[in-house]
C-alpha cells in the first residue's frame, strides 16, 4: 500500500506554475491563508515574511491572509514579524475562554480561529533560503486535485555548522523515532518521506476535523488522524528539493523525540492497539557534564490533545 501510494501521490513544486494555481484558485473562489508558527525566531522571521509578502500576496496573490501565530517569544519576533508585513497575534490570546496549551501544534490549532481561508498552510519560522516553492508547492494538489485534502512537503535537509552546510544530516528525530514508529505500527505510511516536516497545507473542511497535539505531537499526530478519518488518499507530497534551516541540538532533540513518541503511544491507546496500564511518565531526563561530573536535567515533555476545531463551541476568536 505504501509503495503504490507513494507512487501515486508523490510530486515536485515543478509540476506546479505559480500563475496556474492563481487562477484555479480564482475560478474556484478560494481563500488561502499562510500561518508561521514562531517562538523566538528573530534572525529568520523577518526575511520570511518579505520574501512570502512581496512574492505570494503582491506580485502574485495567491495568498489573501498571512499571519504570525506567536508563542510568546521574548527575542523580538513579534516586532519583526509586524514589520515585515505580518499580522503577528499571540496563540494565548485567540480562544482566551479556553484553557491555555503550549507549544507548536497548540499555536496551530489556535490559527484555525484566527484564519479565514478555505486553505491553511503552515510554514515554519527558521528557514534561511526562505523561497515561494515552500508555499505554492504544497497548495499546488489541493488547488488542481479536488480528491486531495492534505499536503506534505519534503526536501533534503543539509546539518549548518556555524555558517558552513555540511551534508545531508538533518531529520534526525525522523529517522531514529518517527519513521520506525509508523513502518511498525501504521505501515500503509512508510511512503511518507518526511512525516515531521513543518510545511504543509490542507483544506479548511478537512482541518477542523481532525484533533491536535500539542508541541511536537502535533506532525505525526496529524498525518495518522488524517489517513485514518479520510483514507491515505486524502494525503499526497511534494518535493521542495532543499531547505536550510536552524539545527537544534542534541537535547532539544531527545525533547522533540519524546513528545513524537508519547503521541504515537497516545493514538495507539485511544484506538485500542495497545493497552496502556500505567500513566505516560511525561518527565525526561537529559544530562550534563560539567568539570568531569555528570548533572542530571530533568524535562517535562507534556503532549497534550486538543479535540477538532469544528466541535468547540463559541464563537470568539480573540480576547
Amino acid at each position: 500500500m505504501a509503495t503504490d501510494w507513494f507512487s501515486r501521490r508523490t510530486y515536485h513544486h515543478r509540476d506546479y506554475d505559480p500563475h496556474e494555481l492563481l487562477r484555479e484558485k480564482e475560478r474556484q473562489g478560494l481563500g488561502i491563508s499562510l500561518v508561521i508558527p514562531a517562538l523566538n525566531e528573530a534572525p529568520t522571521i523577518g526575511s520570511i515574511v518579505r520574501s512570502a509578502r512581496r512574492d505570494m500576496m503582491e506580485r502574485l496573490p495567491l495568498v489573501d491572509e498571512l499571519l504570525v501565530m506567536d508563542s510568546n517569544s521574548t527575542d523580538g519576533t513579534a516586532e519583526r514579524a509586524a514589520e515585515a508585513g505580518a499580522l503577528v497575534v499571540q496563540d494565548r490570546k485567540v480562544r482566551p475562554d479556553l484553557e491555555h496549551m503550549y507549544g507548536k501544534g497548540e499555536a496551530m490549532w489556535k490559527s484555525l480561529f484566527a484564519t479565514r481561508g478555505d486553505l491553511v498552510a503552515w510554514l515554519d519560522a527558521d528557514i534561511r533560503n526562505f523561497h515561494p516553492r515552500f508555499v505554492y508547492g504544497v497548495l499546488g494538489p489541493l488547488l488542481l486535485d479536488p480528491t486531495v485534502g492534505y499536503v506534505k512537503g519534503f526536501y533534503e535537509r543539509p546539518v549548518m555548522d556555524g555558517d558552513r552546510l555540511t551534508g545531508l544530516g538533518g531529520g534526525r528525530v525522523t529517522e531514529l523515532m518517527a519513521r520506525p514508529l509508523l513502518n511498525m505500527f501504521w505501515p500503509h505510511l512508510g511512503g511518507v518521506v518526511q512525516p515531521l516536516s513543518g510545511e504543509y497545507a490542507g483544506r479548511r473542511s478537512l482541518l477542523e476535523q481532525v484533533p491536535f497535539f500539542t508541541g511536537y505531537g502535533v506532525e505525526i499526530g496529524m498525518l495518522i488522524d488524517v489517513a485514518d478519518r479520510f483514507g491515505l488518499d486524502a494525503i499526497a507530497q511534494v518535493d521542495l528539493e532543499r531547505r536550510v534551516h536552524r539545527n537544534r541540538d542534541l537535547a532539544d532533540l531527545s525533547r522533540m523525540a519524546f513528545a513524537v513518541l508519547q503521541t504515537a503511544l497516545r493514538r495507539l491507546s485511544s484506538s485500542g492497539r495497545v493497552e496502556l496500564r500505567t500513566r505516560l511518565d511525561l518527565g525526561l531526563y537529559l544530562f550534563e557534564a560539567l568539570e568531569g561530573k555528570y548533572r542530571m536535567e530533568p524535562s517535562l515533555v507534556d503532549v497534550r490533545e486538543r479535540p477538532p476545531a469544528f466541535s468547540v463551541a463559541g464563537d470568539a476568536a480573540f480576547g
